[in-house]
C-alpha cells in the first residue's frame, strides 16, 4: 500500500483524463491521495472538495500558496476556516515562503503564512508547508507561532532546516526530485531522517521521477520515487511503502463525516 502525500488533481493538465488518472493510481496499489487545496488563488482553496468528495480514498487540504499571497482577503481566512470543517480537509496548506520566484512580496508572504500557521493551531489540523530559498525564516515563524505539527513537502533544503523541523516533530517528505542524478545532497538526508519521519509524494503534474522525468506527474509514479528511497536506505519497497504510509495516518487524522 502507497499513499501520495501531495498531489494537485485540481490541475487543468489533468482536465482530459482526471478519471484514469485517479484509476492508474489505484491499479498501482496508491491507498490514499492528499490533492492539495490551493488552486488558481485564495478563492479556489476548496479545489478538492469535489475530488474528494467522489473518491472514498482521496483527502484534500485548503490553503493559500505562497506565490498567491498578494491576492490575500481577510474573507479568504474566514473560507480556509470554513473549509477545515470538511470532513474529507485534513490540513492547512501547502503555504510557506517562496523566495525564490518571489510572485509576492515577501512581507506579505511572511504575515499570509503566520496567519495560516496560526488558523493552522487554532483548528488543530497539521500545516503542509513549501519553502524555497527561505529556511531561515521559515524557522522563525515556526518557532513564533509553536507550530509543531505537520509536513515539509518536496523537500529541497539542507540539513538546517530538516534538523529543525524533525526537533519540532514535523515530517519530510521526498518528492520526485529525490531520483534526480544531481540530488546527491537531498539523498543524503533522505538517508538519515528517522523511519517514521519520511513521506513520499507527486507533487503531480510537476517533478515526476525517473524513469519519467519529463513528462507530466500523476499519482501513480509515487511509486517509483517510493522504491527510489526505499533501495537507497536499503530497504524492501514493501516495507518503505508501509512505513511512509504508516506516517501519513499519523500525521493527518481522518475525520468522521
Amino acid at each position: 500500500m502507497l499513499v501520495d502525500s501531495h498531489a494537485h488533481l485540481d490541475d487543468p493538465r489533468f482536465n482530459e483524463d482526471r478519471d484514469a488518472v485517479i484509476q492508474r493510481a489505484w491499479d498501482a496499489g496508491i491507498r490514499k491521495i492528499l490533492t492539495i487545496g490551493n488552486g488558481s488563488g485564495p478563492d479556489q482553496m476548496g479545489c478538492g472538495v469535489p475530488i474528494a468528495e467522489a473518491h472514498d480514498w482521496i483527502y484534500t487540504s485548503a490553503g493559500i500558496h505562497p506565490h498567491d499571497a498578494i491576492k490575500v482577503e481577510e474573507r479568504h481566512y474566514s473560507l480556509m476556516r470554513d473549509l477545515a470543517k470538511h470532513p474529507k480537509v485534513l490540513a492547512i496548506g501547502e503555504t510557506g515562503l517562496d523566495y525564490y520566484y518571489d510572485n509576492s512580496p515577501r512581507d506579505t508572504q511572511r504575515e499570509v503564512f503566520r496567519r495560516q500557521l496560526a488558523l493552522a493551531n487554532d483548528v488543530n489540523l497539521p500545516v503542509i508547508i513549501h519553502t524555497r530559498d527561505a529556511d531561515d525564516d521559515t524557522i522563525a515563524l515556526l518557532t513564533s507561532e509553536n507550530s509543531s505539527r505537520g509536513v515539509i513537502h518536496c523537500f529541497t533544503s539542507g540539513e538546517k532546516l530538516a534538523d529543525f523541523v524533525l526537533e519540532r516533530g514535523f515530517f519530510i517528505s521526498f518528492s520526485g526530485i529525490v531520483t534526480f542524478p544531481k540530488a546527491q545532497s537531498l539523498v543524503a538526508i533522505a538517508k538519515r531522517i528517522p523511519l517514521d519521519r519520511i513521506l513520499v509524494e507527486t507533487d503531480c503534474p510537476y517533478l515526476a521521477p525517473v524513469p519519467n522525468r519529463g513528462k507530466r506527474n500523476e499519482p501513480a509514479f509515487v511509486a517509483d520515487t517510493a522504491r527510489f528511497v526505499a533501495e537507497m536506505r536499503n530497504m524492501a519497497p514493501d516495507e518503505l511503502a508501509a512505513r511512509s504510509s504508516a506516517n501519513f495516518h499519523s500525521l493527518f487524522t481522518v475525520k468522521s463525516s
